[in-house]
């Protein structure tokens, strides 16, 4: 087949192919086309740093994430990440857990592919009393790693068994490398998309044309999701897939998942790192693509999942 062939009979499925469109036209609700995320922000102490890193280096930090999960947080430190979001405006995420990875079965020993997956009912029902106290304690945006959890979050959140306003993030472990995959997740209940780590700009505008949640893309890629840096890309990518989260890991650094006490100070210091290469990302922004710093920073916009409190 031809290309030509071949286009047409994808868009007879309803997906366009052409690598020579343009930029989006969509935006955050406050007509920015990115906000940045710092990812494995593992409770207060590390929010705490990332916050005080961001101010001092003015850089415009909307979003944190969590890895380790609501489980491995007490009550008090998910509150106190739910107060320090709403007084700086920061969407707090927190992951959801049990997860494959940490299970007793032996899947998620030699394959990666098992490792965000919830094991059986009695996961799904973790996954749900998980999401309601961290709802009842402030938290309005939750990181899920699973599509049957995704799914049975949307029907909660549709039932009134959880805020209406929540938004459910999907994670890196759930990723998602065609536009497909992408409108299923959103037709499934997510309101922000991680994406595969390793897409062209031409795969993440394809997805961008496929579905309109906003899609979150590690530009710097933590080692066990590929480890890539890619700086020089961001304003393609920005252009491509706006509205867009710039999410910021690090390569090179140690695992830890789960965090508490015994590896705070590595993640208090990994957080500031992260916000200091948000710094050197947005510098590169500024010189290669000046027009894409020229854009609305809305306070307190509609569309940010900022903690009740």
């Amino acid at each position: 087949m031809t290309f030509e062939d071949l286009r047409r009979l994808l868009a007879s499925t309803g997906y366009d192919w052409d690598p020579s469109a343009g930029e989006s036209s969509e935006r955050f609700s406050d007509g920015a086309r990115y906000r940045i995320e710092i990812p494995s922000t593992e409770g207060p102490a590390v929010l705490r740093a990332v916050v005080e890193e961001a101010h001092q280096r003015s850089v415009p930090v909307q979003r944190i994430s969590q890895g380790s999960g609501v489980m491995m947080l007490t009550d008090a430190e998910i509150a106190e990440m739910a107060q320090i979001g709403a007084e700086h405006a920061i969407e707090v995420s927190l992951f959801l857990g049990p997860r494959g990875a940490w299970a007793t079965g032996g899947q998620a020993l030699v394959t990666s592919s098992h490792a965000g997956s919830a094991r059986g009912n009695a996961d799904l029902a973790a996954c749900l009393a998980e999401a309601k106290r961290a709802c009842e304690l402030g938290i309005r945006s939750l990181l899920v790693a699973d599509v049957g959890v995704l799914a049975v979050l949307n029907k909660a959140r549709a039932g009134g068994d959880l805020p209406v306003n929540l938004v459910l993030k999907t994670s890196v472990l759930l990723p998602v490398a065609n536009p497909a995959t992408a409108r299923t997740l959103e037709e499934l209940g997510a309101g922000t998309i991680n994406v595969a780590t390793d897409l062209s700009v031409d795969q993440l505008r394809e997805i961008r044309a496929a579905v309109s949640p906003p899609l979150d893309v590690y530009v710097e890629v933590p080692d066990d999701q590929g480890g890539f840096v890619r700086f020089y890309e961001v304003p393609q990518m920005v252009r491509a897939a706006a509205p867009m989260y710039v999410k910021l890991g690090v390569r090179s650094s140690p695992g830890i998942y789960p965090t508490g006490m015994h590896v705070e100070d590595t993640a208090v210091r990994l957080g500031r790192e992260r916000v200091r290469r948000a710094e050197l990302c947005l510098r590169l922004m500024e010189e290669l693509d000046p027009d894409l710093m020229k854009q609305p920073m809305d306070s307190r916009p509609k569309d940010l999942a900022i903690p009740e409190v």
